[in-house]
């Protein structure tokens, strides 16, 4: 049972059809019903989905590579390419075989006559331009998150999607995972009882850099090319080309994002709200830049208290200077927990027979004694580990490959479910709000106007 397999698509399809044909899957998960409807036949040129991808360095080259696979079974094809980097714009004319026309200038692009949706993979503070834009051209976009970099400019994104009628989606993958999607359904139906407390971490150790290879284009430094790197010192290329860092490590500048808030946190800010069914009324969190003193002007470490309704909380905390506790994403209630991340269910009470119950409660009698320390009294309490079972059998998929399949169907009919622009909307909006949080050191609710 601890080995993870691929779920192979049919089987994917056939959970999805036994997920959302329940009532709570249709409230908390509604985009999940356009992968039950009959598969679209049409296989001529007119019928084909035409998409542009607007940023094809390294999230960019994976959708690309990942609409390149949906391509198999899907009329959709890559009709255009922009990248204002030269070397990542000839890697996409490469990539595509040169069939997909290539812009430096996406305003170009979006004058194509018979494009029908775009995927933005760029730095976070070029977004809303880029998307607002493509709106108004009547072309529906899928972007990656966060939204955008200030929350005036996430809720005109927001605005321009309502007001044009065409499709808007945010990259939070999550929302197509089949662990999420059937533990989320689980909890909505009460099997951990009553939700009393989330906890998520991202926790990694790498420097979060990426460095030029002999062709130009970027590649990330994961285990080498830094183990020699003393805090505090300026990494090269910022020094040598400080014009091109910024361009290519733009996550590590805050005129560009707010670095682990928006490109990781906001991924599980979405989760608890998803979990949650609404949104937080506040937002408490410190952070610094205690490790990575190498030029950038982002945290590389942050701790925040997401408050919801009726006084429940989800703590949250993301490093990138130690990778022992990892990533995960825990669901408390009365009856038990979930650890999305890692699959897995546990409940309090694990069901014992009379004769093993009188054993464990001898065992038990004879650890937990109070304790006499310094004339106070304590009894320790050992993390309970009763593994129920798997949340999902053991069933593991290319979310976002489905994501990126779920909006070529969408774009066939012309429309989303409404609550899956909101997901991405109030994550990026509480992102940008922990941000605020932690530079104030105050408690931030959302602001007047920002209700949507």
């Amino acid at each position: 049972m601890n080995d993870i397999i691929l779920m192979n698509r049919r089987k994917f399809m056939e959970q999805i059809s036994v997920l959302a044909g329940s009532s709570i899957a249709a409230t908390s998960m509604p985009w999940l019903s356009i992968f039950t409807k009959p598969a679209y036949a049409g296989v001529n040129p007119s019928d084909r989905v035409r998409l542009g991808v607007i940023g094809v360095g390294d999230r960019g080259r994976t959708l690309l590579l990942n609409i390149q696979e949906i391509q198999k079974y899907e009329n959709v094809e890559i009709a255009a390419v922009c990248d204002t980097y030269e070397p990542h714009y000839q890697r996409a004319i490469e990539l595509t075989g040169g069939k997909a026309k290539a812009f430096f200038d996406y305003r170009e692009m979006l004058e194509m006559d018979d494009l029908d949706g775009v995927i933005i993979t760029t730095p976070l503070h070029e977004h809303a331009r880029q998307t607002i834009d493509a709106l108004e051209a009547g072309i529906h976009v899928y972007c990656e998150k966060s939204m955008a970099r200030t929350l005036e400019d996430t809720k005109r994104m927001y605005d321009a999607h309502i007001n044009t009628g065409k499709i808007l989606v945010i990259g939070h993958q999550r929302l197509y995972s089949p662990v999420y999607l059937e533990g989320i359904e689980r909890i909505h139906k009460g099997e951990l009882g009553k939700i009393t407390h989330l906890q998520a971490r991202w926790h990694r150790n790498w420097m979060w850099r990426q460095h030029l290879l002999p062709d130009g284009t970027a590649e990330w430094l994961y285990s080498w090319g830094w183990e020699d790197w003393q805090p505090g010192t300026i990494y090269p290329l910022q020094k040598e080309n400080p014009e091109l860092d910024r361009k290519i490590n733009w996550r590590l500048y805050d005129e560009y994002s707010a670095g682990l808030i928006t490109e990781l946190a906001t991924h599980h800010f979405q989760v608890a709200n998803w979990v949650m069914q609404t949104q937080p009324v506040s937002v408490v969190g410190k952070g610094s830049l205690n490790f990575w003193n190498d030029g950038r002007d982002i945290l590389d470490n942050f701790s925040c208290i997401l408050k919801y309704p009726n006084d429940t909380f989800m703590l949250y905390d993301c490093l990138d200077s130690n990778k022992h506790n990892g990533m995960q994403v825990q669901v408390l209630g009365n009856l038990g927990t979930m650890e999305l991340e890692s699959n897995k269910k546990f409940i309090e009470d694990w069901p014992r027979s009379p004769a093993i119950r009188k054993l464990i409660q001898d065992i038990e009698q004879s650890i937990f004694d109070v304790i006499p320390i310094g004339g106070a009294t304590w009894i320790p309490q050992a993390p309970q580990d009763y593994l129920d079972s798997f949340i999902s059998d053991k069933w593991k998929m290319n979310e976002t490959k489905l994501f990126l399949e779920s909006f070529v169907k969408h774009i066939r009919e012309g429309k989303i479910p409404e609550k899956l622009a909101r997901e991405g909307y109030y994550a990026s909006i509480w992102g940008l709000l922990a941000e605020k949080a932690i530079k104030t050191g105050n408690e931030v609710t959302l602001p007047e106007g920002y209700e949507i």
